[in-house]
């Protein structure tokens, strides 16, 4: 059985930069794939782990605090690198990425691929709406998520055919 591409847009559209990830999700509802799953989520490690099989190639979509920070500044990273980051940088939930990550390889629940798209964020604060830095970063951070999305698909009908292919021998 062949995986999804599961798109997870983390975030909070009332903490301002925090709502990118959700801002991504719904500018790509009009133009993601068939067999694309797009999605919100507030972090919640339980809830996240949930959202994805153990076939999927999942992108997630996040906003990140980085000390010392660039405010707009992109980051993509594997699950691996994301989890070792999360010393140096911290999610704007409660529990970051790594932890979710660990959890989900600690219950045997890690995706079959998955890669983070992270922009850095600057203001947090009670409200709707981005700072300049995000704002101007969004553009940028939609079109490498959904040519992550195309890639993963990519993969995933490789992966497909070569197991039919096998089957079929």
């Amino acid at each position: 059985m062949t995986g999804r591409v599961v798109v997870i847009g983390v975030g909070n559209p009332f903490r301002r930069d925090d709502g990118a990830g959700p801002a991504v999700i719904e500018a790509l509802r009009a133009r993601a794939p068939e067999g694309t799953v797009l999605t919100d989520s507030d972090g919640e490690p339980g809830r996240m782990l949930g959202l994805w099989r153990r076939q999927d190639a999942v992108v997630v979509v996040e906003v990140v605090h980085a000390h010392p920070g660039q405010p707009g500044r992109l980051h993509t990273l594997t699950a691996e690198r994301a989890a070792r980051c999360a010393v140096r940088s911290a999610s704007t939930h409660a529990l970051g990425l790594g932890e979710t990550f660990a959890l989900a390889a600690a219950l045997d629940r890690m995706p079959g691929e998955l890669t983070v798209h992270a922009v850095e964020g600057e203001d947090f604060g009670l409200g709707r709406g981005f700072s300049t830095a995000v704002a101007d970063a969004l553009p940028e951070l939609i079109r490498h998520v959904a040519k992550a999305i195309d890639e993963a698909h990519d993969r995933l009908r490789r992966a497909s055919t070569l197991a039919d292919d096998r089957g079929s021998a």
